[in-house]
């Protein structure tokens, strides 16, 4: 636990939240903010900032749970589908340091967007360049 997120306050019972789902390791509450009617955070319980620092299990566990949430939220509601996503790190939007699973139900004609639309304009980038960069990808994965 940290003592200054705010979810692990919500986590220790110390702010109050709505919350849909519960296990021993994720806890999975409505946003406060919602960017769509049953809009979902599903967190671990303990802390960790960013994705890569779950462990294996704890990793499983959350996305696993938001799995299987997601089609249940959307029932729910009556949602027609759901965008599903994380922003890891500042530059992607994570506005609380503490990894967090977004369900947002989607309705047709909701005006919003698709998750690529998070990014902005793609990059152009020729074969070569996605060569080069699958291949700096696996390289770092094989560290």
């Amino acid at each position: 636990m940290s003592d200054d997120c705010i979810f692990c306050s919500i986590v220790a019972g110390d702010i109050p939240a709505r919350t849909v789902y519960e296990t021993d390791s994720v806890l999975a509450f409505l946003d406060a903010n919602p960017l769509a009617r049953g809009h979902t955070l599903v967190i671990p319980k303990s802390h960790a900032h960013h994705v890569g620092d779950l462990d294996a299990d704890l990793a499983s566990d959350l996305f696993g749970a938001a799995a299987s949430l997601t089609p249940e939220i959307q029932a729910a509601v009556g949602a027609d589908g759901a965008n599903v996503g994380v922003n890891d790190g500042e530059a992607a939007g994570q506005e609380i340091p503490h990894v967090h699973v977004h369900v947002v139900p989607r309705f047709e004609g909701d005006g919003g967007a698709a998750i690529h639309a998070v990014a902005g304009g793609r990059p152009d980038l020729s074969d070569d360049e996605l060569d080069a960069v699958a291949d700096e990808v696996a390289a770092a994965i094989d560290g």
